[in-house]
């Protein structure tokens, strides 16, 4: 009797150690899979930012190239400074731009049709005026 009180006891252990190994494998692979989320989106920010540097790298390259081959260093250095800068900028700057242009354009056009709509308004009433004064003559000739 004992001896099957204890199997039993050894037997609900077992479940429950299984129990427990199975629950904490579930919250490891879903940990994991968090984590290789985390880590796909850090890896794509660090590949933007590394392609960044590469392109600046590049750049950087090619205007040692060109300093060697010319001897002004300075000269060629301060331009490239300034022009990777404004290159720079101009990324930030272009979106500035074109949503400027777009407003100024948009602007542009309501402005021309309202000047339509005046010059056209303008007209009416002249013809208007004109039709009244020829109408008037006419009942003064009759009159």
């Amino acid at each position: 009797m004992v001896v099957v009180v204890v199997m039993m006891m050894v037997m609900m252990m077992m479940v429950l150690i299984v129990m427990v190994m199975v629950v904490v494998v579930v919250v490891v692979v879903m940990m994991m899979v968090m984590m290789m989320m985390v880590m796909m989106i850090m890896m794509m920010m660090m590949m933007m930012m590394m392609m960044m540097m590469m392109m600046m790298l590049m750049m950087m390259m090619m205007t040692m190239m060109m300093m060697m081959m010319m001897m002004m260093m300075v000269m060629v250095m301060v331009v490239v400074v300034v022009v990777m800068m404004m290159m720079m900028m101009m990324m930030m700057m272009m979106m500035m731009i074109v949503m400027m242009v777009m407003v100024v354009v948009v602007m542009m056009m309501v402005m021309m049709m309202m000047m339509m709509m005046m010059m056209v308004m303008i007209v009416m009433i002249v013809m208007m005026v004109m039709v009244m004064i020829t109408i008037i003559m006419k009942f003064i000739q009759i009159l």
